[in-house]
């Protein structure tokens, strides 16, 4: 008789644990609350995989041999305190994913940076001719990848969500970017469950295996200790301040792996800012760590095309830049965004509160906006914040209605920045689509 396996989730996450599941010789079964797409259902049908949608059936669950959460799914969710109580063993995908491929895993975790990252590996391990593959939060599931395919590398951008449900799973390489306040609301406000999930990154990494770290960020810095696994540690900094691995000098950035030396001007990056420098020397150091030619390193870090809704610069409309940070879902990020641009920006904020402190945004938007337009269905915190940052804070309610609004108080030199700093749901369905209508709106001026 084959063994049950329910899938909580019928997105890109679940759907492809089903279809490896199916292929492993189990009887999946998907279960979502809400309403699963119509491409995803396609799939699931080519599979002969059974599904519901609008609800979970705790009877159709309820004799599974393991559940796999998809990383939406709360862990305080009803049916997952239901799966709890029947003492059944609740999982990630990529837990799952990981007991049928022998690849070498190179994983990337962070509250920012990690998207840019896990895709500038990618681009590094494809311009070398390496069989890669790029999975995880960006990219197809890591499930359905190695159900479908046969790689040597997977490049895998890892969230705490999905880190909270791995347990025996190993990142031959692991990277943590940075530790900023994010997604508290999941960890009852306790910054410090946070902080344990991020390093989880680590856990059964063996001595052959490697930790790359951020040595500028104090919060992963005081947390070393916490590391769960044996691996080498190796770190970078903008400068150089213990034995950093990779680091900034003047306007130089040096990698120095083992008797591997490369040096980079960071005008020779293909993207701005310092916190790309940082991105640039994580995948740099994961390149060397893989032998990757110092030539091909070089060329890498400077043509890769960056990420789509981090940073795009879209348009100039009569003088006025239009810029897509829709990604920046945390303050860290949009931090990162206001540092890197010009003064007068209009900046389009707003969405669900993940329990931001603003705090840290205000002498940035003193210094550089010169007007706030609201995007969310509760903006209070935010007027709030910066009532006594900048004269003008306007309210809209859609996408459009905050593009013209903006365009209307521009003027010539001026830079339009969606940087939310929030989660997308109340309005949109994901960063994604909120990040395409701001591009179809400006599109449309």
């Amino acid at each position: 008789m084959k063994k049950k396996i329910a899938i909580l989730g019928g997105g890109e996450s679940g759907v492809g644990a089903a279809v490896l599941a199916k292929k492993q010789g189990f009887e999946p079964f998907v279960s979502d609350n809400g309403t699963i797409k119509e491409k995803y259902k396609t799939v699931l049908s080519k599979y002969g995989i059974e599904w519901e949608e609008r609800k979970h059936s705790g009877e159709l669950i309820d004799d599974s041999v393991e559940v796999i959460k998809s990383p939406g799914i709360p862990d305080d969710a009803e049916i997952v305190a239901f799966i709890n109580k029947r003492r059944i063993p609740v999982i990630s995908e990529i837990e799952f994913a990981g007991r049928y491929t022998t690849a070498r895993k190179i994983c990337v975790t962070g509250s920012n940076g990690k998207t840019t990252t896990t895709s500038w590996i990618y681009h590094m391990l494809c311009k070398a001719g390496m069989n890669a593959a790029l999975a995880g939060n960006v990219g197809k599931s890591f499930a359905l990848q190695v159900a479908e395919g046969s790689y040597d590398y997977y490049v895998i951008e890892l969230s705490s969500f999905q880190l909270d449900g791995m347990f025996d799973f190993r990142a031959d390489i692991g990277i943590l970017m940075n530790i900023s306040a994010d997604h508290l609301d999941r960890y009852g406000y306790d910054m410090q469950r946070y902080v344990d999930s991020k390093f989880r990154i680590t856990q059964n990494q063996t001595p052959d295996d490697y930790f790359i770290y951020c040595y500028d960020d104090e919060i992963t810095r005081t947390n070393i200790h916490r590391t769960l696994g044996k691996a080498k540690r190796v770190s970078f900094s903008l400068e150089m301040v213990r034995d950093q691995t990779a680091y900034l000098k003047k306007e130089t950035i040096n990698y120095h792996f083992q008797k591997e030396h490369i040096t980079m001007s960071i005008h020779d990056l293909a993207l701005e800012g310092k916190h790309n420098a940082l991105n640039s020397m994580a995948a740099g150091i994961a390149g060397q760590i893989l032998n990757i030619r110092k030539e091909i390193i070089r060329e890498s870090l400077s043509d890769f095309q960056g990420v789509e809704h981090r940073l795009e610069h879209l348009l100039l409309v009569h003088g006025i830049r239009f810029i897509n940070d829709s990604k920046a879902t945390n303050v860290n990020s949009t931090w990162y965004a206001l540092e890197s641009m010009p003064e007068n920006v209009i900046w389009i904020v707003g969405g669900i509160d993940k329990g931001n402190d603003y705090s840290v945004l205000k002498e940035l938007v003193k210094k550089k906006v010169k007007a706030i337009i609201c995007l969310g269905k509760d903006n209070s915190k935010i007027y709030r914040a910066f009532a006594e940052s900048t004269e003008t804070i306007l309210e809209t309610t859609s996408m459009t209605d905050a593009v013209r609004t903006a365009y209307y108080l521009g003027k010539k030199g001026d830079t339009v920045l969606l940087s939310p700093a929030c989660a997308s749901f109340d309005l949109f369905e994901n960063y994604e689509d909120r990040g395409r209508q701001f591009k179809d709106a400006v599109r449309y001026l």
